[in-house]
């Protein structure tokens, strides 16, 4: 028997064997075997979203995993819900510990700065006079001898008054009225009010900050103009207020993703956010913070009015 004769039988002979062995083998542990060693096939790492609190919302928790698994759903990934305020959710972003988030204009300005994160949908509310944008208002009681109106002569009336503002940090409740009462000369920047004003004081809530104008405690509140009403204040008290001055173009919150995340999975994931604004959907984003819809913005045309009034009451992002 020749050399090549030798070798053809040894191949088939081999063959045979084989076909054999997968022959007695179960189906099962065939499957079992080639999932368990091949290196190809891996699950998709979880895409974290932070969702934070924010005033008036109750089971956040519960409504976030709704959502979250609605988005699991439609992108075929896992998606995870973390919990943190917005200071917490920029560092998430930093850090790598988190891929989206829920922010307000300002920290999404530092998640910016931080994270190179960019903000992609704005949040739209019923209450909202301008859709995706807010205004900033300054509150008095309705028997108030300050006048309402617009410009240099209604924001003038306030010097000597006592003031109340939401908080340093609030965009609607600190940062645009400053910036307003720069704009106009009244003050120099943030950190001299106490020249204009009689007193300065800062609630630490617009519900706090309304609350001081209906006690008497302050002439003036400077809020958003979504709290003259539930959750913040009954309709009893809101019928004693009254809007003296009023800033539009407030940002309103957006939902920010980091540049790590691939194109081709913001994409899924903006489309996949686009689809709560769906009737069969719409609840579950309703739910999470009254939102009504989510749309498509411009990450520096939509937060191009919060920059400026940081810059001109002297403040950082």
């Amino acid at each position: 028997m020749n050399n090549k004769l030798k070798l053809g039988i040894g191949v088939f002979s081999t063959i045979l064997a084989g076909v054999a062995a997968v022959n007695i083998q179960p189906i099962a542990t065939q499957i079992a075997q080639v999932v368990n060693t091949s290196p190809v096939i891996a699950q998709a790492q979880p895409l974290k979203i932070v969702f934070p609190t924010r005033s008036g919302t109750t089971d956040l928790q519960t409504k976030a995993k709704a959502v979250t698994e609605f988005l699991s759903q439609e992108m075929q990934q896992p998606v995870e819900a973390v919990f943190g305020d917005d200071t917490a959710a920029v560092e998430a972003l930093r850090a790598n510990r988190a891929d989206v988030a829920f922010l307000s204009s300002r920290p999404a300005l530092k998640a910016e700065q931080l994270a190179n994160a960019r903000l992609y949908l704005a949040e739209v509310r019923s209450n909202y006079s301008g859709g995706h944008t807010y205004k900033s208002i300054f509150v008095v009681a309705k028997d108030s001898q300050l006048k309402s109106g617009k410009g240099l002569s209604t924001l003038s009336q306030l010097k000597g008054k006592k003031i109340v503002f939401t908080s340093a940090t609030s965009g609607s409740g600190f940062i645009f009225p400053v910036a307003a009462l720069v704009q106009q000369k009244l003050v120099p920047d943030r950190d001299r009010l106490g020249g204009f004003f009689g007193q300065v004081a800062y609630g630490g809530g617009y519900d706090k900050a309304l609350q001081a104008v209906l006690k008497g405690q302050a002439d003036v509140a400077a809020v958003s103009e979504y709290t003259l009403g539930a959750p913040y204040i009954t309709p009893a008290e809101a019928s004693t207020l009254r809007v003296l001055y009023s800033i539009s173009g407030v940002p309103a919150h957006g939902i920010s993703i980091d540049d790590d995340v691939p194109v081709a999975t913001r994409k899924k994931l903006i489309a996949a956010m686009l689809k709560l604004n769906q009737p069969a959907n719409n609840q579950l984003l309703r739910s999470l913070y009254n939102s009504t819809e989510l749309v498509a913005v411009d990450h520096d045309k939509h937060l191009s009015p919060i920059r400026l009034a940081l810059q001109r009451a002297g403040m950082q992002p």
